[in-house]
């Protein structure tokens, strides 16, 4: 099934990232600070101090699993600030080496997908919610996949975008160009300057292109196509036709594959579509999650 929601509006001149400087703010572990309608704390995971925000007092607990260095302050804004608190209660994590899970810096094993699943399972049930449903970004969306076949009785739903099960040519070639952070536009590039330092910046995006090139080198380019069959949960698979980092046919071969799922598509949409059609998303986002 398919569907297109049209949307108004230019879109912002960025790729990734939130054009809006984050506020910085590091917790102590295990302690809660609230500001606004929304709590930040770290909690022990798999020996690491992961970081979460949490917000909402529903019965539907929700996980926003971010992208390539991304956070629940960078990725999500939009999302934390106005998805029904009455229905959901919505968790956004920072993922080990992202945002302030860190130390340890990040690294990109060839299982580091399915590490980064694990980890946010174990920080749902940590956090004490019996059963999630996810919304995943990108690189998160690539995670939830993961999540949904690896750990099937605990997950609801699935709502998914800018993902992609394998690599080729054409991708690789995509990586390839966004590698020097210093090329990057100063409305993508500052609010990760601002959270992580240049440095950092710019040593883990080299890194994530070296991580994420790697599974062209495995048969089929190969990163969790084996996977998808075995998603048993419900999946709206979202994407914008005018991503210039995941081209159509990766959420095509993600709709064949999952069995049941929609796919909506949104004409003006680019890789960042739920922070310039924030409104929509979340609406899309909600009628499905309900």
């Amino acid at each position: 099934m398919v569907v297109r929601l049209c949307s108004r509006g230019g879109l912002l001149p960025r790729l990734l990232f939130s054009p809006q400087k984050p506020k910085i703010y590091v917790p102590t572990a295990g302690r809660k600070a609230a500001y606004g309608t929304v709590t930040s704390a770290k909690v022990s995971v798999n020996g690491i101090h992961l970081h979460y925000q949490q917000t909402g007092e529903g019965e539907h607990a929700v996980l926003l699993l971010p992208g390539m260095l991304g956070s629940g302050e960078t990725d999500f804004a939009p999302q934390l600030k106005s998805l029904n608190k009455n229905l959901f209660t919505v968790v956004a994590w920072d993922p080990r080496g992202y945002g302030h899970s860190r130390p340890p810096d990040r690294d990109f094993p060839v299982d580091f997908f399915e590490r980064d699943a694990k980890d946010a399972v174990d920080l749902m049930k940590t956090l004490k919610f019996k059963k999630i449903s996810l919304l995943g970004w990108s690189d998160g969306g690539i995670t939830a996949l993961f999540a949904a076949a690896k750990y099937p009785s605990y997950i609801n739903k699935m709502v998914i975008w800018g993902a992609n099960a394998y690599v080729t040519e054409e991708d690789e070639r995509i990586y390839q160009g966004i590698r020097d952070v210093s090329k990057w536009s100063e409305k993508a590039r500052k609010p990760l300057e601002a959270l992580y330092g240049y440095d950092y910046l710019a040593k883990t995006c080299e890194k994530w292109v070296d991580g994420i090139g790697q599974f062209k080198h495995l048969p089929d380019g190969n990163i969790c196509r084996h996977l998808l069959p075995l998603v048993q949960c419900p999946t709206l698979i979202v994407h914008g036709e005018k991503d210039p980092l995941v081209p159509r046919f990766h959420a095509d071969f993600i709709h064949e594959q999952v069995k049941g799922s929609r796919l909506h598509l949104m004409p003006e949409g680019k890789h960042n579509l739920h922070l310039r059609f924030a409104n929509e998303f979340n609406k899309l986002a909600e009628d499905f999650l309900q």
